[in-house]
């Protein structure tokens, strides 16, 4: 674990929250690995009780189970919760492509064009980081444009949960070169202001990583 950063304005709960779910989500702790309040504090320089709000918090999210008098264990995202986040985030990307159509500005398309570009050179230069970052950045551009926090709050959640597989599958060369191409289709349509191509490819998008997930066995973490 990298060292804890106290400069954010999130509350320390917050913090320790948002560390300890991209743990579990990025496989640093493993199904049914126990989470110790004592030692995790420990490791972040903090209190047990932000550990304890946050262990609640990642509770509710089903991250990790809480047994009464014996300790907090993690259950992680299993197959059948990637089906099902790829499949909301399906029709919700699509939903936000529309939304993004109609209300971003021409910097914001400039900005997307530019992450285009630079996903295209990495492409030829095969940097698997490099590519996976601006993936992100593009869904992050995508996210902010619709307009609409509660849309861009569920977005970045779901895409936070599978962070791991998108990781896993963006190394493959044929899906990354794919991926770009169909940001690209995205971005054009968007750019031309057909909202209901946008939608269409977006959906597409998000189902067509899905299939190359399975297809490369990558979605069978646990059940």
């Amino acid at each position: 674990m990298s060292e804890f950063d106290y400069s954010s304005g999130d509350s320390l709960r917050g913090r320790v929250f948002n560390r300890l779910r991209e743990d579990i989500l990025s496989g640093r702790y493993s199904e049914n690995t126990e989470l110790k309040e004592s030692a995790i504090g420990a490791e972040l320089g903090v209190s047990r009780t932000p550990v304890r709000e946050a262990f609640r918090q990642l509770e509710l999210e089903g991250l990790i189970r809480i047994v009464p008098n014996r300790g907090a264990y993690v259950t992680g995202i299993s197959t059948s919760d990637v089906a099902d986040i790829y499949e909301i985030r399906s029709l919700l990307e699509g939903l936000c492509a529309r939304w993004a159509t109609k209300r971003m500005t021409r910097s914001m398309i400039e900005e997307m064009e530019e992450t285009i570009l630079l996903s295209e050179f990495h492409l030829s230069k095969k940097h698997f980081d490099q590519l996976i970052e601006l993936d992100n950045r593009f869904h992050m551009e995508l996210y902010e444009a619709c307009g609409s926090k509660i849309l861009i709050h569920l977005l970045k959640d779901f895409h936070q949960y599978v962070q791991k597989q998108r990781q896993q599958t963006l190394s493959d060369i044929e899906r990354s070169r794919q991926a770009v191409a169909e940001h690209k289709s995205i971005m054009e349509a968007m750019r031309d202001g057909n909202a209901l191509l946008a939608e269409k490819l977006a959906d597409e998008h998000i189902c067509n990583a899905y299939k190359n997930m399975v297809k490369c066995g990558l979605s069978d973490q646990k059940d």
